[in-house]
């Protein structure tokens, strides 16, 4: 027990004397991914329309389904939360690999690659909102009492994504693999989520299994303090919040435990 408690004293201590390091890579990583781009800071919303057009076709002419507000606000609120964890996963499973001169030469804390990833599809969130209170606005729905516990919905959301990054980015780099079979599984979980579709209606044992889905609890409760149709179920995202907690005490442990072996892998 002492000796866990000084593993997260040190990778406390550490990520605040780097703290200047992670800004760094950030504000890098936001340069390379808009530099020379006529869109600019516009791709963070136009995947997430995109994506929003196409399905609202799909579920409200070819099979429509009821949802609680108007679809492409249904949609493009799942999409926008989804598209946070998508791309800090995405970025986060080759973070290591990518930057092997920095891995192996210069000694800092080295979930700095993953979470420097995860800040920079925080800004592309906070982007793409811009589109959805305009959609709010056009639709006519005014945001609900509960939106005061919006920032805590994206703490937990970030906390979750932040375990994951670590966990997928410390996998590839043992097992290059991981980053062909990532694909799959991402989009795979996209549909066991409820971005797109309302897992409540899903009745059955499926029903039942999509509920177990993490992102599932945080996307439904991102919906219910935004609109606030239905209120935020306190049990199935406080089961989430606390295992999202531990889930990042854990995987950034095993992280920091395996970082002199990270060199020798890549």
């Amino acid at each position: 027990m002492t000796q866990l408690v000084a593993d997260f004293r040190e990778i406390f201590a550490e990520q605040v004397h780097y703290r200047e390091l992670l800004y760094e890579m950030t504000r890098r990583d936001l340069l390379i991914r808009y530099k020379q781009t006529v869109m600019g800071f516009g791709w963070a919303v136009f995947m997430p329309l995109v994506n929003t057009a196409v399905f609202s076709v799909i579920f409200t002419r070819v099979a429509p389904i009821a949802t609680d507000v108007p679809y492409p606000l249904f949609a493009y609120c799942g999409l926008l939360a989804w598209n946070f964890s998508a791309s800090t996963l995405r970025a986060s499973v080759t973070s290591l690999t990518s930057n092997a001169g920095l891995v192996t030469k210069v000694y800092f804390p080295r979930e700095i690659f993953p979470f420097s990833t995860m800040l920079v599809a925080l800004v592309d969130l906070a982007v793409g909102s811009s589109v959805l209170i305009a959609l709010m606005i056009w639709y006519r729905v005014p945001p609900s009492g509960y939106i005061v516990f919006l920032p805590l919905v994206v703490l937990v959301h970030a906390v979750f994504t932040a375990a994951v990054a670590l966990a997928v980015a410390m996998a590839n780099l043992f097992y290059r693999d991981v980053k062909y079979i990532f694909e799959v599984v991402i989009t795979l979980w996209m549909f066991a989520t409820s971005v797109l579709y309302p897992v409540r209606i899903v009745g059955g044992r499926l029903g039942t299994l999509l509920q177990l889905n993490p992102m599932t609890a945080i996307i439904d409760a991102y919906r219910d303090v935004i609109f606030g149709v239905t209120s935020p179920d306190p049990a199935s995202f406080g089961a989430v919040a606390i295992g999202s907690l531990i889930a990042l005490g854990a995987a950034w442990l095993v992280f920091h435990r395996a970082e002199f072996e990270f060199a020798e892998r890549i």
